[in-house]
């Protein structure tokens, strides 16, 4: 039986730069032509560098952005071409997390507005007692306290804040929710009460997550597969375990050699690998694999072809010309 919830197929989205009138813009390639799935109910990992378009993904993939190639797909309706009763349908059933719980609020409604706004355009209670009914119990199913619904965002902390975020994605009911570095702008103390209460709503309301986060140790914790993006595309992808234990492809070999290992004497013998030089511009970026102007196994072949993504068994990927 296929399981698969989203399907993406060679996904570009490009951005225009400057240009004028009598000059054509150049092109900031975000996403460069990228395909992925994801299973129901599980969560996929999405990693890379700063910059690397990993946002970029999760905004258009939920349609935030409109793709400049290629095909989304959710539960076989395609995102963007559908028709609008079956666009808005779809939508509804697609959610995000934004990173920055703060900036993400309307600072002049109060936790009950913000969470209930999506319960009203989308018609899902009946009178006001059934609506507030409803945003209390999300509230509640969140970890916050449900008589603070008149609560403004200033009155919370960073933590609490991402949980009234949080909230307001679970108010329409989804299936699917981006979760754009939901962990980054709150306190270390309170990252794993926030990615336990996402595990925990996952099991209880069988959700789907693409996840995507610096935090390479929490991603491992809560992904069943992963996914590690490098200039805008996709490099390789496993097992969250399987890829952390052997990964293949240089650029993740160096990602991960940076995850700190708890056990001192293991750590003190591990050996760092440093990339040099810097990321390429995606404005113009190289010819052939993108990674080769700082991979210590580029052959010349690197230079002039990109990499075709390979099947190296049991859902492991890579792109790459010489890998081990």
């Amino acid at each position: 039986m296929n399981n698969t919830i989203v399907e993406v197929t060679n996904l570009k989205k490009f951005f225009p730069l400057g240009g004028g009138l009598f000059k054509t813009p150049e092109l900031v390639r975000a996403v460069d032509d990228i395909s992925f799935t994801m299973e129901a109910g599980k969560t996929l990992g999405l990693v890379g560098e700063s910059g690397c378009g990993k946002t970029t993904v999760g905004r258009t993939v939920i349609g935030l952005y409109k793709p400049t190639a290629g095909k989304i797909l959710f539960e076989g309706t395609d995102v963007f071409t559908a028709g609008k009763a079956k666009k808005t349908q779809t939508r509804r059933q697609m959610q995000m997390i934004f990173q920055d719980p703060y900036a993400s609020l309307n600072p002049r409604m109060t936790v009950g507005d913000i969470v209930g706004e999506p319960i009203d355009i989308h018609h899902l209670a009946k009178g006001k007692k059934e609506h507030q009914e409803r945003v209390q119990y999300l509230l509640n199913l969140v970890g916050l306290n449900p008589d603070h619904i008149n609560r403004y965002p200033h009155e919370f902390s960073g933590g609490q804040r991402q949980r009234v975020g949080i909230a307001r994605a679970l108010a329409v009911e989804p299936k699917f929710i981006v979760c754009d570095e939901p962990i980054s702008a709150v306190d270390v103390s309170i990252q794993a009460q926030i990615v336990n209460t996402l595990e925990q709503l996952q099991e209880d309301l069988h959700l789907t997550f693409l996840f995507i986060a610096h935090d390479l140790s929490m991603v491992k914790y809560i992904s069943h597969r992963v996914a590690v993006m490098y200039l805008g595309k996709i490099v390789e992808i496993n097992l969250s375990a399987e890829l952390y234990a052997h990964p293949v492809h240089p650029y993740t070999k160096a990602l991960l050699s940076a995850v700190p290992i708890a056990d001192p004497p293991l750590e003190r013998k591990r050996k760092r690998i440093l990339l040099e030089g810097d990321v390429p511009s995606p404005i113009n970026p190289p010819p052939g694999c993108c990674f080769h102007t700082r991979c210590n196994r580029a052959i010349p072949i690197c230079k002039e072809e990109i990499p075709e993504m390979q099947d190296l068994g049991n859902g492991h990927l890579v792109a790459c010309h010489n890998y081990q």
